[in-house]
């Protein structure tokens, strides 16, 4: 079975500040594993004015964002097997852990948090990055 790639894109236009020239996506199917794209605090469509202080907010629209993958990839949230949490500060932990912990109720998949020196825009907190087998 080939993979399925959606929402290809290139850095070109999704990073016009820096040097990129990479042929990526959001979403690769491979048989019943699905890779997402890690996701910030930016809703999509908007102009990367989020609240910086706010690493609860971020959150809850990463975990927006991801359902509107999750879905387009033909998976549930009960399809998340792990997450991995990166944040660029100790205080970010509870605030960020406590929204993502709001869309996985019931669901109980392992959890990772890093904390990282920081990310590709200095107005992000913090990232989330799932783990994701369809069920039978």
């Amino acid at each position: 079975m080939p993979h399925v790639r959606l929402r290809k894109y290139n850095t070109k236009s999704a990073f016009p500040e820096q040097s990129l020239d990479n042929d990526l996506c959001w979403i690769v199917k491979a048989g019943k594993r699905i890779f997402v794209r890690g996701q910030t605090g930016r809703i999509w469509g908007s102009d990367d004015t989020i609240d910086t202080r706010d690493m609860y907010g971020q959150a809850d629209n990463a975990m927006k964002n991801m359902d509107v993958l999750l879905k387009e990839a033909g998976a549930t949230w009960q399809d998340v097997c792990g997450v991995r949490l990166y944040v660029s500060d100790r205080a970010y932990v509870e605030p960020v852990c406590n929204a993502v912990g709001k869309w996985l109720k019931g669901v109980n998949p392992t959890m990772s948090v890093l904390i990282i020196k920081g990310f590709a825009r200095p107005i992000y907190g913090m990232e989330v990055d799932l783990d994701v087998i369809l069920s039978d």
